[in-house]
């Protein structure tokens, strides 16, 4: 039987068209010592690069 890896299942999301999306890290804490351009681009979801994405999709056997 195929299980998912809950840990994988939660830190990442995967788009229609199969990519893997993640968080930034670094923006739990400490937010008024970084700068406001940091901060922005810490906002936004990244891509996970392909060759770091393919283990991790194996985790996700269903989707999600």
């Amino acid at each position: 039987m195929q299980k998912t890896k809950k840990s994988v299942a939660k830190r990442f999301k995967l788009t229609a068209t199969g990519k893997l999306m993640r968080r930034t890290p670094g923006f739990r804490h400490l937010l008024s010592a970084k700068s406001t351009k940091q901060k922005r681009r810490a906002s936004k979801d990244k891509l996970v690069a392909p060759g770091h994405a393919k283990p991790l999709k194996r985790c996700l056997p269903f989707g999600i």
